[in-house]
């Protein structure tokens, strides 16, 4: 990529949200930026995820996600879903499993449950469609 094209990317405001999915008895949650509503009627949300991570695989299985809005005070969660260790991911922080199975956390400003009703694979990023 060229470097004009980073410096002015970097540029582009994008919001952090905390992305949580489940397969099975399997869990996960990582960060995102790459967000989007993209319809009202019926509501449905994008999130593009590489397929290098394991939240990746685990929405390919279940064909669902959550996605958290998460709040100033809740910083501690970008270092704690960045990690690789799905332990210490959900360790010491409340949650509840959704009527998809997606890990609902408590106290985010508010959380999107979403089933997957479209995926594209426009780069190297997969963006799916959940509608909630």
């Amino acid at each position: 990529m060229k470097d004009e094209w980073k410096k002015a990317l970097g540029t582009m405001t994008y919001g952090i949200y905390g992305l949580t999915t489940s397969h099975e008895d399997e869990i996960n949650a990582m960060i995102a930026s790459w967000v989007s509503q993209v319809s009202y009627e019926p509501l449905l949300i994008m999130i593009a995820v590489h397929p290098n991570r394991y939240s990746h695989f685990l929405i390919e299985q279940s064909g669902c996600f959550a996605l958290h809005v998460l709040s100033r005070d809740q910083s501690d969660y970008l270092s704690r879903f960045k990690g690789s260790g799905l332990q210490e991911k959900f360790a010491g922080i409340q949650w509840q499993p959704g009527a998809t199975g997606c890990p609902l956390l408590k106290n985010c400003m508010a959380y999107f449950e979403c089933e997957v009703r479209a995926r594209y694979a426009p780069g190297n990023h997969t963006l799916f469609i959940g509608e909630v």
